[in-house]
Protein backbone atom coordinates (compact mmCIF):
# COMPACT_ATOMS: atom_id res chain seq x y z
CA UNK A 1 0.00 0.00 0.00
CA UNK A 2 2.65 2.62 0.54
CA UNK A 3 4.60 1.97 -2.58
CA UNK A 4 1.19 2.81 -4.35
CA UNK A 5 0.75 5.62 -2.38
CA UNK A 6 4.35 6.61 -3.39
CA UNK A 7 3.87 5.96 -6.87
CA UNK A 8 0.39 7.81 -6.81
CA UNK A 9 2.91 10.93 -4.74
CA UNK A 10 5.10 10.81 -7.76
CA UNK A 11 3.08 11.04 -10.47
CA UNK A 12 0.63 13.77 -9.12
CA UNK A 13 3.47 15.70 -8.92
CA UNK A 14 4.73 15.01 -11.80
CA UNK A 15 1.66 16.13 -13.75
CA UNK A 16 1.33 19.36 -11.78
CA UNK A 17 4.93 20.58 -12.73
CA UNK A 18 4.25 20.04 -16.52
CA UNK A 19 0.56 22.60 -16.04
CA UNK A 20 1.76 25.51 -17.72
CA UNK A 21 -0.96 27.75 -15.26
CA UNK A 22 0.71 27.13 -11.81
CA UNK A 23 2.79 29.91 -10.21
CA UNK A 24 6.16 30.07 -9.74
CA UNK A 25 5.89 29.77 -5.99
CA UNK A 26 3.32 26.85 -6.45
CA UNK A 27 5.77 25.04 -8.40
CA UNK A 28 8.62 25.82 -5.47
CA UNK A 29 6.29 24.08 -3.13
CA UNK A 30 5.91 20.91 -5.64
CA UNK A 31 9.45 20.96 -6.51
CA UNK A 32 9.87 20.39 -2.43
CA UNK A 33 7.06 17.72 -2.16
CA UNK A 34 8.48 15.97 -5.52
CA UNK A 35 12.02 15.93 -3.99
CA UNK A 36 10.75 15.14 -0.42
CA UNK A 37 9.05 11.94 -1.74
CA UNK A 38 11.76 10.73 -3.88
CA UNK A 39 13.73 10.59 -0.87
CA UNK A 40 11.92 8.06 0.47
CA UNK A 41 12.46 5.54 -2.27
CA UNK A 42 15.06 4.16 -0.88
CA UNK A 43 13.79 2.81 2.30
CA UNK A 44 10.56 1.97 0.05
CA UNK A 45 11.99 0.01 -2.27
CA UNK A 46 14.02 -2.17 0.46
CA UNK A 47 11.56 -2.81 2.84
CA UNK A 48 9.92 -6.15 2.91
CA UNK A 49 7.11 -7.78 4.82
CA UNK A 50 9.17 -9.45 6.97
CA UNK A 51 10.07 -6.21 8.22
CA UNK A 52 7.21 -4.67 8.85
CA UNK A 53 5.51 -4.70 12.29
CA UNK A 54 1.88 -6.51 12.32
CA UNK A 55 -1.16 -4.26 12.81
Amino acid sequence: MEKFIHNQNLALFKKKLNDPHISEPERDVILKLLADEEAKEGPLLRSTRADRKPF
